[in-house]
């Protein structure tokens, strides 16, 4: 009988083809309807695909990319987002403008930018979804939100000197307490449900990110005032900029354009894979997750942008606001020559100046035109790109998401660095999660891949090269 309702739901819910937009037409059925009726024949897809092409090679492995961080190695499947070297990131084949376009808004703030609801609909079902589906989950998180009184305790025990990253990732761990999928493990649930129980984890701990977030921001920076209860009324970041503590309509607005960019980013960068190979251990959503925030907090993956706008202030102390670019292009020089590098500029995949960025630089020229900081940005995006191609060491010149964000948080008063990477991760939960929700759908194994030590891998190399 179940069955059959999810595919009659799947057939009420058909696709409409507008343009190159596809519409899930049926805004009664929640996202879990829309998925079970969906994952059925996806994995009858996946497994005709793999039965014909299950052999086929899809790429080399060098002994430099071995060496080099497994770096340009193809060996994860990763269905929510890919990020093309010349087109930038695609969420399930739309753009980041398409998606700005095509996602609904909310009605708070001045309504501008795409509720990242609407974008989780879309990573989970590759649909988007109508306004009705989009406020459906708004109103299904802030249900789904409530905190156990155990890990509200032990935020407000931390001591003051504990990093916000820190604070984060252990407050998810303790979240695991609530966690579905481990108690239906322990009574031993079949494989072909453990999608279902995933799925109900990840969308209590997308629900109750922004409630633990805004803790440890009031207990760190606004001296422990409570944070506001959630309103049925509001979206997930609208709610999250109030319990934060913000009320202008723009920067409800920035939160919105901030959730949903840096949602995800295909499965290669630190913080999806660790939530998928931890998660393929059959750990539930909340240990995987943390275990993933654990990889963002380095300083090499999310706290780029708070090093970013660290070495913009530097800028600014040494040469002023009224830099002229014959200045700034010495000021770059003279950093790249005393072996530093420019924070912000070039990316380990993309070849192009990152529309994270440029959706960002679009929301500050309507928004704070005249910011020194912007101004600043503005004549580094003239000039540093030339430079490094110049140098000849950087294979993208161009500037990345970290090189915009900060900016934009410090003019809306947010001016605590240490904080930002906090605010990626509940971004990022959105990816993480819709990833690791098709990952058992998928039936994936546990994650390990063969390695080798250098003498044995000498004998290799001199092997296939004698060939």
């Amino acid at each position: 009988m179940a069955l059959f309702r999810n595919k009659l739901l799947h057939l009420v819910a058909t696709k409409q083809v507008f343009g190159s937009c596809r519409y899930a037409t049926a805004p009664s059925s929640s996202l879990r309807d829309v998925l079970a009726a969906q994952i059925p024949e996806k994995q009858e897809e996946v497994k005709a695909f793999r039965k014909d092409h299950g052999k086929t090679k899809v790429g080399e492995v060098t002994v430099d990319m071995m060496y080099g961080g497994m770096r340009g190695i193809r060996g994860l499947v990763t269905e929510t987002s890919v990020l093309d070297p010349d087109e930038g990131i695609r969420f399930r084949g739309y753009s980041i403008p398409e998606c700005q376009k095509l996602l609904p808004r909310g009605n708070g703030g001045t309504g501008e930018e795409p509720l990242p609801e609407g974008l989780f609909w879309l990573l989970v079902t590759g649909e988007i979804p109508t306004q009705e589906q989009a406020d459906s989950l708004s109103k299904e998180w802030n249900e789904r939100a409530a905190i156990p009184n155990h890990v509200i305790q032990m935020l407000n025990n931390f001591p003051s000197n504990l990093h916000p990253m820190s604070q984060f990732s252990a407050a998810i761990t303790a979240l695991n307490t609530e966690s579905k999928f481990a108690k239906a493990y322990a009574d031993g649930v079949k494989k072909t449900k453990y999608w279902e129980y995933t799925f109900e984890d990840s969308m209590d701990l997308i629900a109750k990110l922004p409630t633990v977030a805004a803790i440890i921001y009031r207990n760190l920076y606004r001296e422990g005032s409570a944070v506001s209860p959630i309103d049925m009324k509001k979206d997930w970041s609208w709610n999250m900029a109030a319990m934060l503590g913000y009320d202008n309509p723009d920067f409800v607005e920035l939160m919105r354009l901030y959730l949903t960019i840096h949602s995800d980013h295909e499965g290669g960068n630190v913080s999806a894979h660790t939530t998928h190979l931890v998660g393929s251990a059959l750990s539930d959503p909340y240990l995987s997750f943390a275990a993933g925030m654990n990889g963002l907090a380095g300083p090499l993956h999310g706290l780029a942008n708070q090093e970013v706008l660290i070495w913009l202030t530097k800028v600014r102390e040494q040469v002023g606001d009224d830099i002229t670019e014959e200045q700034m292009k010495k000021f770059v020089w003279d950093t790249l020559k005393s072996g530093q590098v420019v924070p912000g500029y070039g990316h380990a995949v993309l070849r192009k100046t990152d529309p994270r960025y440029t959706c960002q630089r679009e929301f500050a020229l309507k928004k704070l035109p005249n910011d020194p900081m912007f101004q600043l940005v503005s004549k580094l995006y003239k000039v540093v790109p030339d430079i490094l191609l110049a140098q000849g060491k950087a294979a993208n010149p161009w500037p990345n998401v970290d090189a915009h964000s900060g900016v934009l948080l410090q003019y809306y008063g947010m001016t605590e660095m240490n904080y930002y990477t906090v605010l990626f991760g509940v971004s990022r939960a959105l990816g993480c999660c819709a990833s690791l929700i098709w990952d058992r759908a998928f039936g994936l194994p546990i994650e390990r891949p063969k390695s080798f030590d250098t003498p044995h891998l000498k004998k290799l190399a001199t092997k296939s090269a004698n060939k």
